[in-house]
């Protein structure tokens, strides 16, 4: 068994660093900004799967080979994309992320996915580092029904664990610098805080499956990365985006996508 997946098993989380190169993090941070022009309407936190599947950039980003090494470990060689989402509070006012399980949001069917998060600029307890409860991946899965709505505006889930069930007395601030990744279990309990500094902390969820895991969304797009489709799994995968000047943002590599 690999070090990571060891350390994995045994806390829930693990962290590893400089998983891509400062010009590829750099890129990623720029993406946002180009995305916020394009969605002016749609807060940073909430550049979802949608916005995201048919875009060059993100297929590149989602398919780079050191990216899928680090998934291969927990998950095989047969790698796709369930879901993207862009994390990225802004300075002053970034929402906060309340406790919770992945994958009491997720239909997947089993559960076997890991989640990639990837600093795209550095992520610290001053603006809003991701936070975990390590051990809490043996907990239950809590269902959609047993969480707190909490739906004002003010946190990126609109929902979260009640806090009468949160001890929080060994919580574990994931601190990153940009270009470094954590990966989590999908049971481990986690959240963050606001970003009340004058420094943009942006964050992107990369959610891998092992082709074999149904994903029960009706017409939802997977990104097929590595590896094989498997038979009587009725995933539907994205075709590979053009990239097209004006639509999408140019990035290093754009010509594979012409």
């Amino acid at each position: 068994m690999s070090t990571l997946r060891q350390e994995y098993d045994e806390n829930g989380y693990v962290i590893v660093r400089n998983a891509i190169d400062a010009d590829l993090a750099r890129e990623t941070a720029e993406h946002v900004h180009w995305l916020r022009k394009k969605y002016p309407d749609t807060r940073p936190e909430q550049f979802h799967h949608d916005l995201l599947v048919n875009d060059p950039f993100m297929h590149r980003l989602v398919g780079d080979d050191r990216l899928l090494d680090i998934a291969e470990q927990f998950i095989g060689s047969n790698i796709a994309l369930f879901a993207a989402h862009y994390i990225a509070k802004p300075p002053k006012h970034g929402q906060e992320v309340l406790w919770h399980q992945d994958g009491t949001y997720w239909p997947l069917e089993p559960m076997e996915v890991t989640t990639i998060w990837l600093a795209a600029t550095d992520s610290n307890r001053e603006n809003g580092c991701l936070r975990v409860l390590p051990g809490t991946q043996n907990n239950k899965l809590l269902s959609r029904a047993e969480l707190q709505d909490v739906d004002d505006g003010s946190n990126v889930l609109a929902s979260g664990i009640h806090p009468s069930q949160i001890d929080d007395s060994n919580v574990v601030d994931l601190e990153l610098k940009a270009g470094d990744v954590s990966i989590h279990n999908p049971k481990i309990i986690h959240g963050s805080k606001p970003n009340t500094s004058d420094k943009w902390r942006i964050g992107l969820t990369l959610r891998y499956i092992p082709t074999t895991t149904y994903v029960k969304f009706e017409n939802h797009q997977n990104v097929l990365l590595r590896g094989d489709k498997v038979d009587g799994i009725a995933n539907m995968y994205s075709v590979r985006p053009v990239y097209k000047e004006g639509d999408h943002m140019p990035f290093a590599g754009v010509e594979a996508y012409a």
